[in-house]
C-alpha cells in the first residue's frame, strides 16, 4: 500500500492530456526503426486507405496512415500527433515493412537555402 507522498505513489495523468504513455511503450520499447531513415522533410504518403487493425499496430500506427491519406512530411506527422520524432520515426519504419506508407526522401540541390537557414539560425 503506497502511502502518501510515497516515491512509488506516482500519477500517470496529465490534467489536461488525460493517461500519459511513455513514448517507449508505443514502439515496444525500440529506439531504432526496423527499415529507413526518416529526415524530417521527408514526405510520407498512405498506400492502401482502409487498413484494419493488425498484430502488431497499435492506434497510433493507424493515425498515422488515417493523417497521410495526404501528403504529410514526418515532421507534420510529430505534430499533429504529439509525439517525438524519435518515436514517429519507428512507427514509420514498422509502416514501411508493411507496405502501408510509401516515403519520398526530399531531393534538395540548392545549397543557398541551407546557407540562408543557417544564417537565420545565427541571427537568433
Amino acid at each position: 500500500m503506497a502511502v502518501q507522498g510515497d516515491s512509488t505513489d506516482h500519477q500517470w495523468v496529465d490534467d489536461h492530456a488525460g493517461p500519459v504513455v511513455r513514448p517507449y511503450a508505443v514502439t515496444g520499447g525500440r529506439a531504432r526503426p526496423v527499415t529507413g531513415t526518416f529526415d524530417l522533410i521527408s514526405l510520407v504518403t498512405a498506400v492502401r486507405q482502409d487498413v484494419s487493425p493488425e498484430v502488431g499496430l497499435g492506434p497510433e500506427h493507424l493515425a498515422i496512415v488515417g493523417l497521410c491519406q495526404r501528403v504529410q512530411s514526418v515532421a507534420e506527422i510529430a505534430a499533429h500527433l504529439d509525439l517525438p520524432l524519435g518515436t514517429v520515426r519507428v512507427l514509420l519504419g514498422d509502416l514501411v515493412s508493411r507496405n502501408l506508407v510509401r516515403i519520398h526522401e526530399p531531393h534538395i540541390s540548392d545549397h543557398s537555402i541551407f546557407e540562408a537557414v543557417i544564417h537565420g539560425l545565427r541571427a537568433l
